[in-house]
């Protein structure tokens, strides 16, 4: 009892209100930087010492094992050791491998954590293309669809309900899910998502079992609750059962995993399927300049049809700082270079290379950023790379340790015990100029500063302490800060923060990405910039490229940006002499269908050219013509079909028939870059249709 104040100290008045409230539905709406992981570690932490739970009856999820690792290093520190903090996953296969046994009476079925080998098969029996790519988008489509509890025989339908855009035919990869499936079980093997279909078989129909994991597991904590698929849902209801102790925490605005079938309506709805929940809104942003604060409100201030669920409105509690800085470049080149110019300066100013992070819509575009910073001899990580502790540097260093601690190495100075021992490694005093031996150095260095930290929560730890740490870090995948610009997309940062961040190839076609066609697409890709910019500290730069390196100055920086950028600012100049360009022609008619007349506002409408409810003059020959032509031309250029044109700009085509550029310009999604690659294609196809029809 004489603990609890602690746990109260520092916390604002709707932290404590969280922490506090009693056993039973808890929903935490937690803004970005609003202390979501002290709130609901204090609040277990609460709990356990107010005697209303035992920590071993705690069970705490979410989806990162980096995320579940640091939850168990702050519960420890506050004297909840024992919780379980873990993966959605990760919790499953130990229940799995516990109580498999006693339902099948054979031991468990092996794990797979790559079922690429499987599809691949698969895809092969079927004559389908087993190109790396291929198979890539054949696999994730089939999680898609077991993450959505969706089965072979229903995926056609769902898929197009959905609206998705399938690597294959429906007809096929139904085909392919289903021959995957066999060729798994046969080899009696498991993917990931079966852990969780089987676990929350097993307690749905065996209610002995049931009972005995709800004698074990009182009390539950969901964290990311936004991004919860109907799989995982299931999976929490199994486990909660007819209970309510559960506590969850979100935030709607930061919903970017929609593609894989997250949604925030559990979170939304929660106040609803509980209505004595406890509903506390977390919207004091400790992380964040009021300046970073006030953009990031401005961008989702902008969404539309915003649920009462997500209009939480963050209130920067920190001192002032920079503005956000906007730039336009004439090429990615240029972009690139001067982010590494800056991030000299940075470095210059006192910022740790460490807090300084490069974020990009795409994997692909990180390349020119890393030559940039590669010439400037700056040294950079790319996250969602090689992991930390898979580094040959980082085994062989711990190879080391544990020989040392073996031999009794002297521990009276943990931090000076461990420089000695990697010293054996290649540690030096100084770094080395730059390339790989400078990486190999950070790794190092980065294990040093992890002892020293140990040191400091620790006093009395030793060498073999420091090497369970290190262990428990690498199963959690909770590696040390190294001393390095990250680069990372911007669904990879999700859950990181820096002191400086640079928002960069901020250009229509990229942010929103060129398949986002309907309105809800749209608004997530918003949501990604939300979430962006909510990562910065301090220092926040936006930037966009008119071009790509030495090409056409065609680019247009994404229509996220156009209410953000101010007036006075440099960036702002080209697009207010392009305004007073248009001010003096004649306002180009709004939209309107070509078969009624009404005005059009959504964004599937606009493309098609006319209302959702208008009937469709597609030739379904010519569709049929221009979906080969796209399978062929994205096998050839190893890119998920979506790249050359989405299934909604081939429907347009189809339905408008275009017989020049100028009016295949004309349809939403094809500018200056699509007609230049597949515009005399389209065009060949569509007059040979008409021919033919004559």
């Amino acid at each position: 009892m004489t603990e609890q104040p602690r746990l109260l100290e520092g916390l604002d008045p709707e932290q404590r209100q969280a922490v506090v409230a009693p056993r039973g539905p808890v929903c935490v709406l937690a803004g970005a930087g609003t202390g979501k992981t002290r709130t609901i570690t204090h609040r277990i932490a609460y709990l356990v010492q107010r005697g209303l739970v035992a920590p071993q009856q705690v069970l705490a999820v979410t989806f990162t094992a980096r995320a579940a690792g640091e939850m168990r290093t702050r519960l420890r520190a506050l004297g909840g050791a024992g919780v379980q903090a873990q993966t959605f996953h990760a919790a499953a296969f130990r229940q799995l491998r516990y109580f498999w046994p006693r339902v099948h009476e054979t031991q468990m079925w092996q794990l797979t954590d790559n079922k690429f080998r499987l599809v691949m098969q698969a895809a092969n029996k079927l004559g389908l293309s087993t190109e790396r790519e291929d198979v890539r988008d054949l696999a994730g489509e089939i999680e898609w669809a077991k993450s959505s509890l969706i089965g072979p025989e229903q995926y056609p339908a769902a898929a197009a309900a959905a609206g998705r855009e399938t690597p294959v035919l429906p007809e096929q990869l139904s085909k392919a899910f289903a021959a995957y499936e066999q060729l798994k079980n046969r080899a009696q093997m498991l993917d990931f998502d079966d852990l969780l279909l089987h676990i929350a078989a097993i307690l749905d129909d065996q209610p002995e079992i049931a009972e005995e994991f709800r004698g074990r597991y009182r009390s539950f904590v969901v964290d990311e609750y936004q991004d919860v698929n109907p799989l995982q849902q299931r999976v929490l209801d199994s486990w909660v059962g007819n209970r309510d102790d559960l506590t969850v925490v979100g935030d709607a605005n930061q919903t970017i995993y929609s593609f894989a079938g997250a949604s925030p309506k559990w979170l939304i709805g929660f106040p609803r399927k509980y209505p004595e929940a406890t509903v506390v809104r977390l919207e004091r942003d400790y992380r964040s300049t009021p300046q970073v604060v006030g953009l990031a409100n401005q961008v989702i201030g902008a969404a539309r049809e915003r649920p009462a669920g997500t209009r939480l409105k963050l209130v920067g509690q920190r001192p002032d700082g920079p503005r956000p800085d906007f730039a336009e470049y004439d090429d990615e080149t240029d972009e690139a270079e001067a982010i590494a110019r800056k991030i000299a300066q940075l470095a210059k100013r006192g910022v740790a290379l460490s807090e300084i992070a490069v974020l990009f819509r795409v994997n692909a575009q990180s390349e020119v950023y890393e030559k940039a910073l590669s010439d400037a001899e700056i040294p950079y990580q790319v996250r969602g790379g090689e992991r930390f502790f898979a580094r040959a540097e980082v085994r062989q260093a711990m190879a080391t340790l544990r020989t040392a601690i073996a031999h009794g190495a002297d521990e009276e100075d943990l931090p000076a015990t461990v420089r000695s021992v990697l010293r054996e490694v290649g540690l030096t005093d100084e770094p080395p100029a730059g390339g790989a031996a400078r990486e190999r150095w950070e790794s190092l260095i980065a294990l040093v500063e992890l002892a020293e930290e140990l040191t400091a929560a620790e006093p009395d730890a030793g060498l073999a302490r420091y090497a369970a740490e290190l262990d428990a870090r690498a199963e959690s995948q909770h590696p040390p800060t190294v001393e390095g610009v990250t680069l990372a997309s911007l669904h990879a940062a999700k859950g990181l923060e820096w002191d400086a961040v640079f928002l960069v190839g901020l250009v229509e076609g990229t942010l929103p990405i060129m398949h986002a066609d309907t309105d809800a697409a749209v608004e997530e890709e918003r949501r990604l910039l939300y979430v962006g910019v909510t990562r910065a500290r301090e220092h926040l730069y936006l930037s966009w490229a008119l071009a790509r390196a030495g090409g056409r100055r065609y680019r247009r920086r994404s229509r996220f940006l156009y209410s953000l950028v101010p007036d006075e600012h440099p960036a702002a100049l080209p697009n207010k002499v392009k305004q007073r360009e248009l001010m003096s022609r004649p306002k180009a008619a709004k939209p309107h269908c070509r078969i009624c007349n009404a005005a059009l506002t959504g964004t599937m409408d606009i493309k098609l050219g006319r209302c959702a409810d208008c009937p469709s003059d597609v030739d379904e020959d010519l569709l049929s013509q221009l979906k080969a032509w796209r399978s062929e031309r994205a096998r050839q250029l190893k890119v998920p079909a979506y790249v050359v044109f989405t299934d909604a700009t081939l429907t347009a085509l189809a339905e408008q028939r275009p017989l020049d550029e100028s009016a295949m310009v004309g349809i939403s999604g094809i500018g200056a870059s699509k007609l230049q690659k597949f515009g005399s294609d389209v065009l060949a196809l569509i007059q040979g249709d008409r021919r033919d029809t004559r």
